[in-house]
């Protein structure tokens, strides 16, 4: 199962970094979320993630991710990240706790 959860969250990146906000949307269960670490609800459902990251990707048309580190833990997986907006700005890590229902991401939360 674990194996499955890692292929998909490497499936989620290429996504991300494609900018392919049909695409990573469509690997959340229809209801997901994305949130602050133990904080608000930020993008909720399949639209709500799809139109989060469609603003986020015409603000910053060079916005990458790229894993650093990998944690399987449980029903979770946590992925040590490092976010590059753009040339002009600094880039930021985060920490990204995925949670799984059946087959697909139902929450990510943010570390910042």
């Amino acid at each position: 199962m674990s194996a499955d959860r890692e292929a998909l969250l490497d499936t989620l990146m290429e996504r991300y970094n494609a900018q392919d906000v049909d695409g990573y949307a469509a690997l959340f269960v229809e209801d997901g979320c994305e949130a602050g670490y133990r904080g608000p609800v930020v993008r909720q459902g399949r639209d709500g993630i799809r139109e989060g990251y469609r603003s986020v990707f015409a603000e910053f048309p060079q916005n990458r991710a790229e894993v650093i580190e990998k944690f399987v833990f449980g029903n979770q997986i946590v992925l040590r990240e490092k976010v590059s907006r753009s040339p002009e700005t600094e880039p930021f890590e985060v920490m990204a706790i995925y949670s799984f229902k059946d087959d697909l991401v139902e929450r990510v939360e943010f570390v910042r």
